[in-house]
């Protein structure tokens, strides 16, 4: 059985840029390596209606949190089977957002912290009651809201298909995650947690040895 390990942070953190690093280096040591990301708005019916909801084509379904929280969550279901058949052929499984993005995302919508009610009522959902599979380590790539912000902004222009959606273009909205994604980590919330410098170079060869030990 692999270890699943997910990728946290603020939208232009750099998470995809770590997931193809930590994938290569993984694999230059012989490991089986799958990889997987959230929301999955290509595939199945829920990741479709999150990219819909998130760019104003649902109504007012986006100004409903915990609306928006049970789409996400209803997709991360959906993958349940492929995430368990990954982690059973692969030795780390290592996943761009997770319930972790919901919990974060939600809770600072509604101005509450990291031990508030709102991620009680997310992990309640997604393990308890869809029994995703539960995170073994989760990577928190901590960077300044403006340098994530600038990093979106220049996605966006070198890809038309990666336009900023709501959540994205929120700055205020982003400078709350933070808050909250520090306050996961430091309650080690549903798995350890481990803070990366996102502004830096990520030491991924020291991760990837880290992550076979």
């Amino acid at each position: 059985m692999g270890r699943l390990v997910v990728i946290e942070g603020l939208d232009g953190a750099g998470k995809r840029t770590l997931a193809d690093a930590l994938t290569e280096a993984l694999t230059a040591r012989g490991a089986r390596v799958a990889r997987a990301a959230f929301p999955r708005y290509d595939t199945d019916v829920y990741g479709p209606l999150v990219a819909d909801a998130l760019h104003g084509r649902l109504g007012d379904l986006t100004d409903s949190v915990h609306g928006m929280a049970v789409l996400f969550a209803l997709d991360r279901r959906a993958a349940g089977d492929e995430l368990r058949a990954a982690l059973a052929e692969s030795d780390v499984l290592l996943v761009d957002r997770y319930l972790a993005s919901n919990a974060a995302y939600g809770a600072a919508r509604l101005h509450q912290s990291g031990d508030g009610e709102f991620v009680s009522w997310v992990r309640e959902l997604e393990l308890d009651r869809f029994g995703i599979p539960a995170p073994d380590l989760q990577l928190l790539l901590r960077v300044p809201t403006e340098l994530a912000a600038e990093r979106a902004a220049r996605r966006e222009t070198l890809d038309a298909a990666r336009a900023r959606d709501s959540y994205e273009s929120d700055d205020e909205l982003q400078r709350r995650c933070g808050r909250v994604y520090d306050q996961l980590a430091a309650l080690g919330w549903v798995s350890p947690w481990r803070v990366l410098d996102g502004a830096a170079e990520a030491p991924v060869d020291v991760l990837a040895k880290d992550l076979l030990a």
